[in-house]
């Protein structure tokens, strides 16, 4: 077996670098979940209830602020998520994949149908008492859609991954923040005053050109303490924070090769003079090289990019399976089976496994058709019904919005249970399509 080669020969893209962290982040999620469950409903389920019920407080000065362990894991690390997640379709929108207008259209559709046909499904079958809860239909996971994406083929088109991860992501955020217009009970209008100051000196900030990551990262912490003491989700931190951060990079894109260009020259004159043996380096001279090329490449990414990098790994491995470690488990004697099939848990699966692929088709289609909107280059209509389908595993965004929106605890366990095994279903599904689409050949794109 070959080694892995050092160096890597050619451009990473962003959006490869995102789509393998997240990958990997939701294959690590559906492990850990599995292994919370086993955990809540052993002989040592207690240490479950006592880790995350134990309340952990944050202190300034006289002000003390005390909440269980699992608040923390829900309000702040998700935040992050959010921020990551963002970034990431900032990035696309503006200067990546989709910067195209009629590649945006056609994924705007999409997601406002994955959105609009799934909350008509389900408030259909919910009575009037759970009609909040549309949100955990309307959400989707991107994490988990990419991992299941990945399982079905390593072939796809990057087109394809590009348009169901941005879709995904377009649905988590707009739920979040109509959830949250919608639903919110301020606790404390003025603590949401300085919450909404906070955010106008990051416009200003964005506004004046300033860079300094600090500043902007430390208003952002102080937006997010605001937010929560005015009983504010804190996601919405992060989804703020992603609207200001600079998108272009202050580096010329011509400079930069010309610097790069210049140091190469320099270090193969260097080797020229010097004239080392084959196996010999010139130590020095190399690594002065590689720290100039890491000094320049480093102030020559974006601040969009060089905030991404940092933290998507956090988001990924640490975000993500803490709160499926904290929010997954139930009890396996909890529930009864029969109130499985009552009209919430179904109005779920039928809004998750039918409504959103039935929803992204119907409106991607109906964009195209109108001339403004394309599908994804090298995409078949075949790929697109199965990835729609994969969609409907939201797993930790429906998860997410069901603990925002259902109170009662025998509902959330039952709508927990819905979002699992629509999650499965959907993911097996999507991939058998997937499977069959692989095997056959190209629709034209105004097929369907």
């Amino acid at each position: 077996m070959a080694a892995k080669p050092l160096l890597i020969k050619r451009i990473v893209y962003t959006f490869e670098r995102f789509e393998q962290v997240l990958v990997r982040g939701g294959t690590l999620t559906i492990v850990v979940a599995l292994l919370a469950l086993t955990w809540l409903n052993s002989p040592w389920g207690h240490s479950w209830l006592y880790l995350w019920e134990n309340p952990l407080t944050i202190t300034f000065g006289k002000y003390s602020f005390a909440q269980p362990l699992g608040f923390w894991v829900q309000q702040v690390l998700l935040t992050l998520l959010y921020l990551v997640l963002g970034l990431e379709l900032k990035r696309v929108l503006r200067v990546g994949e989709l910067k195209e207008k009629p590649d945006l259209i056609f994924t705007v559709a999409a997601s406002l149908g994955g959105m609009v046909l799934p909350v008509a499904f389900y408030l259909y079958l919910a009575p009037a008492g759970a009609a909040s809860g549309w949100p955990v239909v309307a959400t989707a996971d991107a994490a988990t859609v990419l991992a299941l994406l990945a399982l079905a083929s390593n072939s796809l088109p990057l087109s394809l991954r590009v348009y169901v991860s941005t879709a995904s992501i377009m649905q988590g955020i707009a739920s979040l923040l109509l959830s949250v217009l919608l639903y919110t009970s301020v606790q404390n209008m003025l603590v949401l005053s300085i919450a909404t100051g906070l955010f106008g000196l990051l416009v200003v900030l964005r506004a004046l050109r300033n860079r300094t990551m600090w500043l902007y990262l430390m208003l952002s912490l102080g937006m997010l303490i605001s937010l929560l003491l005015a009983g504010v989700q804190g996601a919405v931190a992060g989804v703020l924070l992603a609207l200001v951060i600079p998108v272009h990079s202050r580096v010329r894109e011509e400079d930069f090769v010309t610097s790069t260009d210049t140091i190469m020259g320099q270090l193969h004159a260097l080797r020229m003079m010097k004239r080392p043996e084959p196996d010999e380096e010139i130590e020095e001279d190399f690594q002065a090289a590689v720290h100039t090329l890491r000094v320049n490449s480093t102030r020559a990414l974006s601040p969009l990019r060089r905030l991404q990098q940092r933290l998507l790994p956090w988001a990924a491995y640490l975000a993500l399976p803490l709160f499926v470690l904290a929010f997954v488990p139930f009890a396996y004697n909890s529930f009864a089976w029969r109130d499985l099939l009552g009209p919430v848990p179904l109005g779920v699966c039928l809004g998750l496994v039918l409504g959103k692929p039935l929803g992204m088709l119907l409106f991607g289609w109906m964009a195209s058709l109108s001339g403004i909107a394309r599908i994804p280059a090298a995409v078949h209509w075949g790929q697109l019904i199965g990835a729609s389908m994969l969609t409907g595993a939201g797993f930790v965004f429906s998860l997410f919005q069901a603990l925002q929106t259902f109170a009662d605890a025998e509902q959330l366990t039952l709508v927990r249970i819905s979002i699992y095994a629509t999650s499965a279903l959907a993911g097996l599904l999507g991939i058998l399509v997937l499977a069959v689409a692989g095997k056959t050949k190209d629709l034209p794109h105004t097929q369907v």
